[in-house]
């Protein structure tokens, strides 16, 4: 199997389902933060390995907690994973943390800062302009 045939594709999408679903309803530990999302997932061709990108929203300490609390859970998210999806091999997860979602919403807040300084800069300007009055010889 290719890595980026059809049947990948579809397993790598029915995984990230039933680990989403897990990860949201079933999963009752303390540490893993309920604003907690499965990104992407890409299961390897072989079907023993496979990699599953989450952004946790919060701080370092909360991602942190987050994280710890999937890799103790794995086991029982294989197990889901075996019963939910009919796999030759049950993958081996390992969670990877994914924080584009964090740097696009902090590269936003930059532009939009940007724009604001931008446009209070022109303002200035006209005011300076519209204040001067004109010299006479």
């Amino acid at each position: 199997m290719r890595k980026n045939s059809v049947k990948n594709t579809r397993i790598n999408g029915e995984v990230q389902r039933v680990l989403a679903e897990t990860i949201r309803g079933e999963i009752k530990d303390p540490r893993i933060s309920p604003w907690t999302s499965v990104v992407s997932v890409e299961v390897a061709p072989d079907l023993k390995s496979c990699k599953a990108w989450i952004s946790v929203l919060g701080d370092e300490e909360v991602r942190k907690s987050t994280l710890e609390g999937l890799r103790s859970a794995v086991g029982f998210m294989r197990n889901k994973l075996a019963r939910e999806i009919n796999l030759r091999n049950t993958p081996e997860i390992t969670f990877i943390m994914d924080q584009s979602i964090e740097y696009g919403v902090n590269m936003s807040r930059r532009i939009d800062e940007v724009i604001a300084q931008d446009d209070e800069n022109a303002k200035d300007r006209v005011e300076d302009a519209d204040g001067e009055e004109p010299e006479e010889d």
